[in-house]
């Protein structure tokens, strides 16, 4: 039987009949004011969605979509800290994190604001404590180097944030670069290094490079017992003890975690163990402890930046009429594609090299939450869910796969990101920069025609068809002044009410993955295996073979 969203789905393709007969270009010349119409800006962030195959009709209908799936209720009761990730039992209130009002935030009947700003506050201490010196190791040396051991959310998010916001770190600070204000001399440089693969490769290859009496290491696990983190934890604690001995490792490690019984049994301080909660998700914690490298490396008061930046777009989020709401905007058009359309993927693409992590951060974000297939009774969906997301930098990207974005038989939606400044004062660079992405934008959106490529070639006819652009290929741009921290904050809440949206559009749990359980169970039996070089009989043949062989070699 047919779903309700699915018969909303299926109103939509009347629209789609109708657009499908006029190409963006032709949408652009009937209507000089389609950039004005088709665009909003909010938090420093102006969206462009005119380039996108849509008018004003079938955006009305997308509209009447979200509040036919009551997206404005979903959204307070997401403020409200009701337990919308049912699944786990669980309120969802990453968007407290970052709070700076006066108003309670309840769960289970208490204010969890004042826990919250305790945890802050700690933060805030301790990031002083480690720039000024205050804090040292075991030797009373400062530490030069942070290394952040965890995986998933409590690693790709402070690795994204600190390589995109790498000129407010304190060392580029302390030289007085342009634009960028004056730093406390007493702040030394510090390095942050990030550890989450369980391959031994990488904790070996970010340990040969430190030196044990100015490192320290952050575990970064809420239930303190995720194997690889542990596994990688227990490695460098070995590496630690080995140079100093085991009684500096309460020195030298804190954790972020609610398992204090396992990070005192660790050997870790109790003053040195930040609080996490059960109702912030690892995709969505970087506003947590699990910020603690972001808030050392940048300085407290530009975390603050960052927190408030993120908290402005809640607002906007919250307060904004939908036709004028940046993340609900970027939500229907996620529906549109991935459901009228059937475009099954998105690309992201930052024309800014310190983003470079921005995709893959998206990416678990968008495909851990919204990678569903049923919906919130239990029962099957019968439509698309969660875009594949990937992508790149520009100008890399240009290089790489923008071939198959431009000719290729699958159409790929596109965001654009940009800043105007750039940084550095280097102006031919920039203005290159911005030259490349919005010349993709409008190439992907305007094509070339066979005609066009004929007059070009002036009778070299074979290979004309080789050079046509179809066009009418979607994107939208994003643009800011600067990428800040205030600025890098508002784009991060931007995309995490976006697969908010698109979650309840969905009528799925966008807040837990079990789909990560399965594989986990699997490891633990074949790691007994692996270790008593066996095989269990209830393995298929094929892993039952690989076993065989990988046993052989070793």
């Amino acid at each position: 039987m047919t779903s309700n969203r699915e018969t909303l789905f299926d109103s939509l393709q009347v629209h789609k009949g109708r657009i499908a007969k006029t190409s963006m270009s032709q949408m652009f010349e009937g209507d000089k004011n389609r950039f004005d119409r088709f665009s909003n800006s909010a938090c420093g962030i102006l969206l462009d969605y005119s380039k996108n195959l849509i008018d004003e009709l079938s955006l009305e209908a997308l509209f009447n979509l979200a509040r036919d799936v009551n997206i404005e209720g979903a959204r307070n009761d997401m403020w409200a800290g009701k337990k919308i990730n049912f699944t786990e039992q669980r309120a969802v209130l990453h968007v407290a994190l970052r709070y700076d009002g006066d108003d309670e935030v309840i769960v289970d009947g208490k204010d969890i604001m004042p826990q919250i700003r305790s945890v802050l506050q700690q933060m805030q201490q301790f990031s002083d404590g480690i720039l000024n010196g205050e804090i040292t190791g075991a030797s009373g040396q400062k530490f030069t180097d942070i290394v952040n051991i965890g995986i998933g959310g409590s690693d790709l998010g402070s690795e994204m944030v600190i390589k995109a916001l790498k000129p407010y770190h304190q060392r580029d600070l302390r030289r007085g670069c342009r634009g960028r204000e004056q730093s406390d001399q007493r702040r030394q440089d510090i390095r942050a290094h990030f550890v989450s693969n369980v391959d031994g490769a990488q904790i070996s290859d970010v340990l040969e490079t430190l030196d044990p009496q100015t490192t320290l290491f952050i575990i970064a696990s809420k239930s303190f017992t995720t194997i690889e983190t542990m596994t990688n934890a227990k490695t460098a604690s070995k590496w630690l003890i080995n140079a100093l001995g085991e009684q500096a490792v309460s020195d030298h490690f804190i954790a972020i975690s609610t398992n204090i019984s396992a990070c005192a049994d660790f050997g870790i301080k109790k003053e040195n163990i930040f609080a996490f909660w059960d109702f912030v998700g690892g995709r969505y914690s970087i506003w947590s402890a699990i910020g603690l490298s972001v808030a050392i490396l940048i300085g407290f008061e530009n975390f603050k930046k960052f927190l408030s930046g993120a908290a402005q777009m809640d607002e906007h989020f919250l307060n904004a009429p939908l036709e004028e709401n940046l993340p609900v905007i970027m939500a229907l058009l996620g529906v549109w594609y991935r459901n009228v359309w059937n475009f099954p993927t998105k690309a992201i693409i930052p024309y800014d090299q310190h983003l470079n992590r921005f995709p893959a951060f998206l990416q678990q974000m968008d495909m851990e939450s919204n990678g569903k297939s049923v919906n919130k009774a239990g029962e099957q969906l019968d439509y698309e869910t969660g875009a594949i997301i990937w992508g790149e930098v520009g100008t890399n990207a240009q290089h790489a796969f923008f071939q198959l974005l431009h000719q290729g038989t699958d159409i790929v939606p596109v965001d654009f990101l940009i800043a105007a400044k750039g940084h550095e004062d280097m102006p031919e660079h920039h203005n290159l920069l911005l030259a490349n992405c919005l010349a993709q934008s409008r190439a992907l959106m305007v094509g070339k025609d066979l005609a066009q490529v004929e007059s070009e070639l002036a009778g070299q006819g074979l290979i004309a068809p080789h050079k046509v652009f179809e066009g009418n290929r979607p994107s939208n741009t994003l643009i800011y002044k600067r990428l800040d921290p205030q600025t890098l904050g508002s784009l991060i809440a931007l995309y995490e009410h976006k697969v908010f949206v698109e979650g309840v559009i969905w009528d799925i749990n966008s807040f837990d993955q079990w789909g990560v359980e399965l594989g986990k169970q699997l490891a633990k039996t074949l790691l007994k295996d692996i270790e008593e070089n066996k095989s269990n009989s209830k393995n298929d043949s094929s892993t039952a073979g690989l076993l065989r062989f990988l046993q052989e070699l070793k």
